[in-house]
């Protein structure tokens, strides 16, 4: 698999325990993902525990009050490589949630090494959420740029969390091309994708785009005239612009 280069801060670990990249290639997941219409909204991983344990809470802590490389190096070494699968990636998960960027990247790198790891399109859209969230758009997009070369195809979910990541920065322009790119790939904007895009082209008054992401809610939506009333009152300062 070719090295992710991503642009923070690095700890400087020893050879003995190395977490970041590997240049090792890594096997294609046996998953076939499928694009399609989603009827219950994003999918959730099925790797993900709805309690963290104690080994879990306590990992995160422990990352999160290492104030050096060396005490993270020794937290990586002493608890994390002693963590069940469950608990590792429920490590990382909180990390994701809490918005520890540099922290849940260390980790995603480090499970990626794991002999159990299979590339899982879930982990990649959380990590995009992130990013995207932290208006860390460059590793957003290198992520996204690493997810064929794992053996997978970006899905549904994945693209919106690109086309929001985009929106988070304001690059209108890009998060259109994203959102031409998942139709174009066959996946099936759903309606979240669509409450993003017209959430925020109205806050941008794109007036020519809303009317053209609301005449295509006519192809992929079902009831499309009841979902864009339900959009509309959620956004009551403004009045969208209906379609013609």
């Amino acid at each position: 698999m070719d090295s992710l280069k991503l642009s923070i801060p690095q700890v400087r670990l020893q050879r003995s325990f190395n977490i970041s990249f590997s240049n090792q290639p890594m096997p294609p997941s046996r998953l076939k993902i499928t694009c399609g219409l989603r009827k219950i909204g994003p999918r959730k991983p099925m790797w993900r525990s709805r309690v963290l344990s104690p080994e879990a809470i306590q990992a995160v802590q422990s990352l999160k009050l290492a104030r050096s490389p060396d005490k993270l190096v020794e937290v990586f070494a002493n608890r994390i490589s002693r963590l069940l699968k469950a608990d590792l990636l429920d490590t990382l998960s909180e990390l994701q949630r809490q918005n520890e960027v540099e922290l849940a990247l260390q980790v995603f790198n480090f499970a990626r090494k794991e002999v159990w790891y299979e590339p899982d399109i879930s982990i990649y859209s959380d990590m995009i959420l992130m990013l995207g969230k932290s208006s860390n758009i460059e590793m957003a997009e290198q992520l996204f740029g690493e997810i064929e070369k794992e053996g997978l195809r970006p899905d549904t979910r994945t693209y919106t969390e690109m086309i929001g990541a985009y929106f988070h920065v304001k690059m209108i322009e890009k998060a259109i091309e994203s959102y031409e790119s998942m139709k174009g790939s066959g996946c099936i904007p759903d309606k979240l994708t669509f409450r993003i895009l017209i959430k925020n082209l109205e806050k941008s008054g794109e007036k020519e785009l809303i009317a053209t992401v609301k005449k295509d809610c006519l192809t992929y939506i079902e009831y499309p005239e009841k979902f864009l009333e339900e959009v509309e009152k959620t956004y009551p300062k403004r009045r969208l612009l209906n379609i013609v």
